[in-house]
């Protein structure tokens, strides 16, 4: 992660409105996005322009793998999550059971049940909980199922719950019933 801190720029005192208008400061170090900025006045009459901006670097050691096996090994070339920039990035789970790799059973609840599970163990691997996800995507096979699966999310994903899409799609790896990933915050 990449930090830069202009202390004492001397500029004029304008509007907001002002500001808005003119072209940025090109500020990088090996940086990729500004994440946050913080602009405040001095409160002497030399007025100067103070901010500093936290940027998210593209240097991949900056990422770090999460692995456990007490969830189910990916299925192709990626990882259970990813560690990056005080997030946790959790893969698309399915309900297997981690020992045989096979589903729970046919059932969607029993799927959402252990996939659920599966999920916790990977939140849990990466340093993180339930209660510090922040977004989840829940993918169905059948939208039909929503109502089941809503009740048994609801277990696990207390006040104030993440933010959620839903979606029924076409097909889903292994003929799942259901997919749910989400990012959670370290």
């Amino acid at each position: 992660m990449a930090w830069c801190v202009v202390r004492s720029f001397n500029a004029p005192a304008t509007g907001a409105g002002i500001l808005r208008n003119r072209p940025h400061f090109p500020v990088a170090v090996r940086a990729v996005s500004v994440a946050s900025s913080i602009f405040r006045r001095s409160s002497s009459s030399n007025r100067s322009l103070s901010f500093s901006c936290k940027a998210a670097s593209a240097d991949s050691r900056l990422k770090e793998a999460v692995q456990t096996e007490k969830a189910p090994a990916a299925l192709g070339p990626y990882s259970q999550a990813i560690k990056a920039n005080n997030l946790l990035f959790v893969s698309g789970v399915l309900g297997l059971v981690p020992e045989t790799g096979k589903f729970i059973s046919d059932n969607v609840e029993d799927q959402t049940e252990q996939l659920l599970k599966n999920m916790g163990e990977i939140l849990k691997a990466g340093g993180a909980s339930y209660s510090s996800v922040v977004k989840t995507t829940i993918m169905l096979a059948d939208l039909n199922d929503f109502k089941k699966v809503n009740e048994i999310y609801g277990k696990y994903f207390s006040s104030p719950a993440p933010a959620r899409s839903t979606y029924q799609v076409a097909a889903l790896p292994l003929g799942a019933k259901i997919e749910i990933e989400c990012i959670a915050a370290l």
